[in-house]
This record gives structure tokens, sequence and C-alpha cells, in this order.
């Protein structure tokens, strides 16, 4: 950390009513794009994300004892998770599951406040987890090509894949040129861009913006009300190995959120309040039909720039997320947005996904030469994004993402490494003798 730069706004610290607003939005729009393409991609009413994640984000500060200033958004790593599960039992099953991953957090929370945190990183170093990351980026790979090609009907279009490039090409500009806060918000610029691109070329349809009301409540998935909650064994390995996974991630954006605000958050509030804020985060979005929530990278690169850490300001955020989760007119508008806008986004948003997973890995200083962790990577990466299917009974089978999770953590505890493989030879020459 830089500590010659001077903090505007310490995590306790209350601004002034004006620069609240002003900061809150800021802050907000950091999050907005990569918040509302999640919904998008799964099918489920962006407004409630919206809305899942200023009331999760609240959750979450509550939790921590407005001690951590971390805003929640919609979680990338479960998207084909819950496109899985809506396709075997409907938007319930996604959100059973969803609820699912949200109390695996609140569990291995209570472990971690029990007997540390060093288990969970044996379980998920950076071979089992830098892999997996990988398969989450390009199993989405077909997903945002099929966006950024076709037209409303499914069939290739030329000038549907113009604006897919023209989107691409504007989020890439702004993220490589842009500076200061600009630099952060390239989704949402692209977004904006390839919107107005669209409406240049004429397919954009206004008609349910127009019809929109100003004000109206979202479409949520409410249980008992929607659907009735059913927990079946084939959601259970949907979702729990893709939470494992953002376990890790969670730890991660911790120490580096510690190093950016110069305070240890995992000693103080901790790592299983701030996992069990996480949790109950997502928990909470999942009763009322919106994604898991998660950390956002983002937010940290916000913090350092704008040095403002206020928890304030974060709960700002959540609070006009959740009020326009409520705007009917904006809620049309973001639904109005073409795919092939979203497509061009998901194209450089995927592809980071995947090579955030390599990053981890050389970060890690994982050696590959070694013939342990050439093994786990390699059979993650094709069962993974094969798509490797384990066919137990018609009700349940085991496949892709989840699939290459388990068997990666089984590869990472059963294989020795250097120093087992060691003691094992040492212990066999000894006998032999």
């Amino acid at each position: 950390m830089n500590h010659s730069k001077t903090i505007l706004l310490d995590v306790q610290d209350k601004p002034s009513a004006i620069n609240w607003v002003l900061l809150s939005f800021q802050h907000l729009f950091a999050m907005f794009g990569a918040t509302i393409l999640v919904p998008f991609l799964v099918g489920i009413d962006p407004a409630v994300a919206l809305i899942s994640s200023g009331v999760g984000t609240l959750a979450f500060l509550i939790v921590t004892k407005g001690q951590v200033p971390a805003y929640l958004g919609s979680s990338f790593a479960f998207i084909a998770p819950l496109i899985a599960a809506k396709a075997q039992g409907g938007p319930g099953a996604a959100m059973v599951g969803a609820f699912l991953a949200g109390l695996v957090y609140a569990i291995v929370s209570l472990f971690i406040k029990a007997i540390g945190y060093n288990w969970v990183m044996k379980l998920l170093p950076p071979i089992v987890v830098g892999p997996i990351i990988v398969v989450i980026g390009l199993s989405l790979a077909n997903t945002a090509v099929t966006m950024a090609m076709n037209d409303p009907d499914g069939k290739y279009s030329t000038l549907h894949f113009s604006v897919a490039f023209v989107t691409l090409m504007i989020t890439i500009i702004s993220s490589v040129f842009f500076k200061s806060f600009l630099s952060l918000i390239p989704v949402l610029i692209g977004i904006i861009g390839g919107y107005l691109y669209s409406i240049a070329i004429g397919i954009v349809d206004f008609t349910k913006v127009l019809e929109a009301k100003w004000f109206q409540a979202p479409q949520m998935i409410i249980p008992f009300k929607d659907y009735t909650p059913t927990l079946t064994v084939e959601i259970v390995f949907l979702m729990v190995p893709v939470a494992l996974v953002t376990l890790s991630e969670h730890i991660g954006h911790q120490m580096l959120l510690s190093q950016v605000i110069n305070r240890d958050l995992i000693q103080k509030p901790g790592l299983a309040s701030s996992i069990f804020g996480d949790g109950l985060a997502t928990m909470v979005a999942a009763l009322i039909g919106g994604p898991p929530n998660t950390t956002y990278g983002e937010n940290i690169g916000v913090l350092a720039i704008t040095r403002v850490f206020s928890v304030y300001v974060i709960a700002g955020a959540a609070v006009f997320a959740i009020f326009f989760g409520f705007i009917g007119k904006i809620s049309a508008l973001i639904q109005s947005i073409p795919t092939p806008v979203m497509g061009g986004v998901s194209i450089l948003l995927f592809g980071i996904i995947a090579s955030s997973g390599l990053r981890m890995m050389i970060d890690s200083q994982v050696n590959l030469g070694e013939k342990r962790n050439l093994i786990i990577a390699s059979v993650i990466l094709v069962i993974g994004i094969g798509g490797a299917i384990i066919h137990i009974s018609d009700q349940f089978e085991l496949h892709g993402m989840a699939l290459a999770a388990i068997i990666g953590v089984l590869l990472n505890v059963i294989l020795p490494n250097d120093e087992k493989k060691e003691r094992l030879t040492n212990n066999t020459e000894d006998s032999v003798a």
C-alpha cells in the first residue's frame, strides 16, 4: 500500500449529505454493469439483482459491524450452475441452490471461528482454485459468442454481431486508455456505448420502457409463493463446489482490501464475520429471487483510487441500488438492452475471469513443472471445459464445473507433494533396509 496517499474518508467517517449522495452514486456506478449482467445472462429480473445486492450489502455491513467497506454484487462464478439448476427444476431450484451456497458460507464461517482459516487454504490452494476459475470463464465462452452473433430468433446476424464488436471495442478502450475512476467502469461504459450504437442502427424497442410505471415492484421469486423449495442431491453438487471456490476468492479479497485500507480485516472483524456476512447476503438474495452475492474486486479498485473508505458511502450505494430496483422505467430500460451488447461485454469479462485463474497460479508461483501440479490442473481443465458427466441415476448427474472442482480437491488431498513424496520414499527405503 502507498501510505503517501491521503485518506479522504476513513472507514467510520461520515461525509456531508451532498458528498454522501455523490460518492454513493459513484461507487454504485462502478458495480452497476457487472451486477446487472449476471441476472441478464441467467434470466433473472435485473431489478431484483439490484435490490438483492443492496440488501445483501447492508446485511454484510451489519454483520461486520461497519468495519469492512465492501459492496456485494452478483457473482459470475454461479452463472453456469444457476442456468443448469433452472434447466433442471425451474427458477425455484436455482434459488434453492443459491440459498444453499449462502448456507455453506455460514457453516464454513463457524468452522473458521472455531479452528481458524488455514484449513480452507490447504483444501483450496491456488493449484486447485486457479484452474477452476479458468473453467468458470471458458465454460461460458460459447454463451458469450452466441449472444454476440445471433439475432432474437437465434440466427446469425452480421448487424447484431457489429453491435457486439462495437461494445467490445468501447469496453477495451475504456479499460486500457481511460484514467482514474473511468478506468474502473469499462463494463458500464461499454454497455452504454453499445446501447447507443444499437439505437442508432434501429434494433432497440422502447415500447416496454414507455409502458412501464415509474414505481413498481420487480418480478421477485418468493419461496412458498412462487415455488415450493425442494432440496435434491444434484442441486447440492451443482452449488457447493462453486461456493468453496468463491470462499477462496473472498479470502483473497479481504487480504487485498486490508492492504488498501491499512487495517487487518483478517483479525478484526475476522474472516468468520466477513464470510458469514457474505453468506447471509446470498441467502437474503435467494429469498427474493436474486443471484448469489460476492465481494467485488471493482470495489477494492474504487477504494484504492478515490481513497474514500467510508462504510457510509458503501451503505449509500446499497440504498440507491435498492431504490433503482423499484423504478420501473429503469428496470424496463435495462431489459431493453439488446442481447449482443451484453454478448460483447461478456466476451471480455469471461475471458478476464479465465485469465485471472492463470494469474492466480502465476502470482502464487505454482510450479507446473512438478508432475503433481500439472496433473491436477490438467484434469480440472479437461473435465470442466469438456463437460464430463457422471450419471448416477435419473434424478442425479454430476457434471462440468462441479465435477471438476470435486475431483480437483480430491486429487490435491490424495496426491503427495514433494515433502510427502520424500517422506514416503525415505520410509520405504528404511523398511527395505
